[in-house]
């Protein structure tokens, strides 16, 4: 369901310093709690919480504006790889109740073993190729 901006809603009203980049439907933004170093958030322009509530337009527009960020972060931090990720709805891990998408660059010995990537969320599943 669309809501109105909110005026508590860190992403309806972003602090301008930690915008990357700006597109029709959306913007990249410096995530305030980084995981990674360049660890961007893909956030749509208007307030709604989940990905079906995205218009049509906003639908096609969201892959590549994950991948501008992505473009974005290759020539300011120069990755070895990358975690894209949606937290939906509070089982999922959505703190923030306006759609986002993580965009996380990883790199070579950030972890001693990154495979398994997001299985990671559920440890006793993540390691299926033992």
């Amino acid at each position: 369901m669309e809501r109105a901006a909110d005026a508590e809603c860190p992403f309806c009203h972003p602090e301008c310093a930690r915008v990357i980049a700006r597109h029709p439907h959306f913007f990249v933004y410096q995530d305030g709690f980084p995981v990674s170093p360049g660890h961007a958030l893909v956030i749509p322009n208007r307030h709604v919480a989940t990905m079906a509530e995205l218009s049509a337009d906003e639908q096609a527009a969201l892959l590549p504006a994950v991948l501008d960020a992505q473009r974005h972060l290759d020539e300011r931090h120069r990755p070895n790889g990358y975690n894209i990720g949606i937290n939906q709805g509070a089982a999922g891990g959505q703190t923030v109740p306006h759609l986002h998408v993580h965009v996380i660059p990883r790199y070579h010995g950030d972890q001693p073993d990154p495979r398994g990537g997001v299985r990671w969320i559920f440890p006793d599943k993540a390691d299926y190729w033992i």
